[in-house]
């Protein structure tokens, strides 16, 4: 397994968790590929963690690859949204 994991914080909570969350925007989008696990929105007292799974590092960038233009799409309309981001790290699990 693959994750990628990264950091926000927001100061509007609840469209955040709208777009973030395991159902959201982002996750209906990674849904289109077959090799996406899930996402695991985690909340702390002043940020945000979001934990994107996949079956490996090669599946997670064969999407970005492929879906670049939608990836960006979306990027752009929840960048309002964030008051900073920062991609904490890339990682394989169950080793």
């Amino acid at each position: 397994m693959f994750v990628v994991i990264w950091r926000f914080t927001t100061s509007d909570p609840m469209a955040f968790e709208r777009h973030y969350r395991a159902d959201g925007t982002w996750a209906q989008l990674f849904r289109t590929d077959p090799h996406y696990v899930r996402t695991d929105l985690l909340k702390a007292a002043d940020h945000y963690l979001t934990l994107d799974w996949w079956t490996s590092r090669e599946a997670y960038e064969g999407f970005r690859d492929a879906n670049a233009e939608r990836y960006a799409e979306i990027d752009r309309a929840c960048e309002s949204l964030t008051a900073s981001e920062e991609k904490i790290g890339e990682y394989t699990a169950g080793m």
